[in-house]
């Protein structure tokens, strides 16, 4: 049986243990007193958050995938993680995704007992064909689920490149892990709801990874998301209104340039400040890796 009392994410929070007698204001009040201490807690983590992104990056500028396994609230926010990289980067589907214990129905609702298989694990990671290119994120607050432990082992087993992103010390999941990711929230406002500071820094720790593994692989070009995809109406006018300000070209030019394109924004971006049609910015970006500022030093040496 697992001892919760050893877990720093299942202890009692003395500061607010009154919560139950407070008016709204007080218990928001109280609640974000608490969140206060998630990014400091980060803080202390973000040696090892940056060469997890190091290792990812070159994993994934080599084919390979990245894969998150969590159960529950960690599962969930491990599989939004990777789906946001899809419109927000340009990211296939099939090389960021997340597996929950329970499949897509846990995405929704429990499924009682899917976190204690350790078996379930091997077998999603076997049936998406995890091989040693691939990074394997393991998501849980108390860093002891056992479908989530199970697939960093599996990983390891591979060579896949394991991490974990737990918030409680010394961790089964920290040990096994290569890289291991644990911000020490402290106990939650509601005791042992870790869908509370401990969401929060696994959300926040995501958020830095992924990001981070995106800059590094040329997704962005100096603060801009510039591989988005444009599929609705608000993502058009929101790329066109990026050509613009990067190009400094009027709206209705970055518009037309857009569609010359193809759609495509990195490639309007370096037909602009290229000064160069579309097959000549397309051969630059694909020589560059899709990187924009490379791509502009090669059309710039023409």
């Amino acid at each position: 049986m697992i001892n919760i009392e050893s877990m720093t994410t299942e202890t009692v929070n003395e500061a607010t243990k009154h919560i139950d007698s407070l008016d709204s204001l007080r218990i928001v009040r109280l609640i974000n007193e608490e969140d206060k201490k998630v990014a400091e807690a980060i803080e202390a983590e973000l040696s090892h958050i940056a060469e997890a992104v190091d290792m990812a990056a070159e994993r994934f500028g080599r084919g390979g995938r990245i894969i998150y396994c969590g159960a529950g609230t960690s599962g969930r926010l491990g599989t939004l993680d990777a789906v946001e990289l899809t419109p927000t980067y340009n990211v296939s589907p099939d090389r960021a995704f997340g597996l929950i214990a329970g499949g897509e129905e846990a995405m929704y609702r429990s499924v009682e007992g899917a976190e204690d298989s350790k078996e379930l694990a091997v077998e999603d990671l076997k049936r998406v064909g995890l091989t040693e290119k691939d990074c394997v994120v393991g998501v849980a607050a108390s860093g002891r689920t056992p479908y989530t432990l199970s697939a960093l082992e599996y990983a390891n087993s591979l060579g896949a490149l394991s991490i974990s992103v737990t918030c409680n010390k010394k961790s089964p999941m920290a040990e096994e892990a290569r890289i291991s990711i644990a911000p020490i929230v402290g106990p939650e406002v509601i005791c042992g709801s870790t869908r509370m500071k401990a969401g929060t820094a696994q959300k926040m720790v995501l958020n830095m990874f992924s990001t981070g593994v995106m800059i590094r692989l040329g997704k962005v070009y100096q603060n801009y998301m510039v591989h988005l995809q444009p599929t609705n109406e608000k993502l058009v006018a929101r790329s066109a209104r990026m050509i613009s300000q990067i190009t400094g070209a009027g709206q209705e030019t970055a518009q037309e340039m857009l569609r010359a394109a193809g759609m495509r924004v990195p490639e309007a971006i370096v037909m602009i400040l290229g000064r160069c049609g579309l097959e000549e910015a397309g051969a630059a970006l694909e020589k560059t890796g899709g990187r924009v500022r490379q791509a502009l030093e090669l059309t710039e040496k023409k």
